[in-house]
């Protein structure tokens, strides 16, 4: 599936479409190629892939079902949840919560820090 007009890197394991397609929208925005940015990209692609299977199994049970004792949230619901706060930290880690600068590549810790600077003043 490896495409060789892209220009952005290709994710190092398998992806399913939601995993991809965040692999394809974070590296078209900032080139992340050092080998921890790399796998911190890949987990949080591969937990959109798992959200998605949850997601797809709690439409068809219900985020509501019965049980024993009544009626209680589907239990993927708290998984889904955590997967996707998992996500959101690890764009945060990876610096990608910041505006992509012009320049190619995910901010530098100086940028991060005049920016902090300018957010002071």
């Amino acid at each position: 599936m490896f495409d060789p007009t892209s220009s952005t890197p290709q994710p190092p394991r398998k992806l399913g479409d939601h995993g991809l397609s965040l692999w394809q929208s974070v590296q078209s925005e900032y080139v992340i190629s050092d080998a921890a940015g790399v796998e911190l990209l890949m987990q949080a692609c591969e937990c959109a892939d798992r959200i998605a299977r949850l997601a797809e199994r709690i439409d068809k049970d219900g985020e509501v079902i019965e049980t024993e004792n009544g009626p209680k949230v589907h239990p993927a619901v708290k998984e889904e949840l955590a997967g996707r706060a998992f996500i959101v930290r690890t764009l945060r880690a990876l610096g990608l919560n910041l505006e992509p600068v012009r320049s190619v590549g995910r901010p530098t810790a100086w940028q991060k820090r005049q920016e902090e600077r300018g957010a002071d003043e």
